[in-house]
């Protein structure tokens, strides 16, 4: 991993303006998510339609769902996840690895458990433009040897998107994004700059750490924390133990939103006819009709 020499410089650094504990909630079949966005304390930031802290044993997980209007991108932290699509797409996410789907006009697909024990990871909607909503999926994967890493002063990134320490991520955000997973050493402190327009928020993972003020309260895991307005995240790790966070930032659409459960669009006219057009297996649904996951079919889902 390079050590660069480029040292970030923010001039006005962001407040935590809110924070609050992710408590477990069950999704899907038997899993345990903790949801910090999408739920009712914050249903959406611009952006950012859900991010989900996920803890999956066997025989749990997320059989056969369809999507649309929105992208996800899944980060596995421990263990793995299959996954497979209506359009005949498959895989394997391990540990470290990251997967970014576009689900546009539509995709029906499974993610469940593949590997003994207790899988762990991050998901994270970001909503589409108008424009880009009746795209074609697509999808982006990445093993973790090739996700972009960083180091100095005793701060390790890694760039899942966008920049840091001068170090970029080769993933291709159709909504403008930076996502960016931090380890800091005891004793380290963070400068990281942030588009001044862009929303953005911190998920601690591990350890705890102080955001936006030197003098505020150590932030323990599970919690988020969204950050105001300012050019940059200051944090640092007082602690005698590693601090993990994730660092999200995302260029807001200012577009009207209408949701229904995995169906983003900007209207409930548009909603409407997603659910037709799921329910008839028509306009980006066709291949729903005949198909189930391997998953689902062994679980007689």
């Amino acid at each position: 991993m390079p050590e660069t020499e480029r040292t970030p410089v923010v001039e006005e650094p962001r407040q935590v303006v809110r924070k609050f504990l992710a408590r477990p909630q069950r999704e899907g079949i038997g899993a345990t998510v903790r949801r910090s966005i999408g739920r009712f304390e914050l249903r959406y930031f611009d952006p950012f339609l859900l991010l989900d802290e996920f803890s999956v044993t066997s025989p749990a997980g997320f059989p056969d769902h369809p999507h649309r209007g929105f992208e996800t991108v899944t980060y596995v932290l421990q263990g793995a996840v299959s996954h497979e699509d209506f359009e005949g797409h498959k895989g394997t996410i391990k540990a470290g690895d990251l997967q970014w789907m576009t689900a546009g006009r539509g995709i029906v697909h499974s993610e469940m458990p593949a590997a003994q024990g207790t899988q762990k990871g991050l998901q994270l909607w970001i909503n589409l433009s108008s424009k880009h909503k009746m795209i074609e999926p697509r999808y982006q994967e990445m093993l973790s040897k090739d996700v972009a890493e960083a180091a100095k002063d005793g701060v390790k990134v890694r760039v899942i998107a966008g920049e840091s320490f001068g170090t970029k991520s080769p993933i291709y955000t159709r909504t403008p994004t930076m996502y960016l997973d931090f380890t800091l050493k005891p004793g380290t402190h963070l400068q990281q700059p942030i588009p001044m327009s862009w929303n953005a928020f911190a998920y601690v993972l591990e350890g705890e750490g102080v955001f936006g003020n030197a003098k505020s309260s150590p932030v323990p895991p599970h919690n988020l924390l969204l950050l105001g307005s300012g050019d940059g995240l200051e944090a640092w790790n007082k602690s005698s133990k590693p601090l993990r966070f994730i660092l999200v930032g995302g260029q807001p659409l200012d577009e009207p939103l209408a949701q229904f459960g995995p169906f983003v669009m900007n209207t409930q006219e548009e909603i409407d006819q997603t659910v037709d057009d799921f329910e008839n297996c028509v306009n980006g649904f066709e291949k729903a009709k005949h198909w189930r996951s391997q998953a689902a079919i062994s679980l007689d889902f």
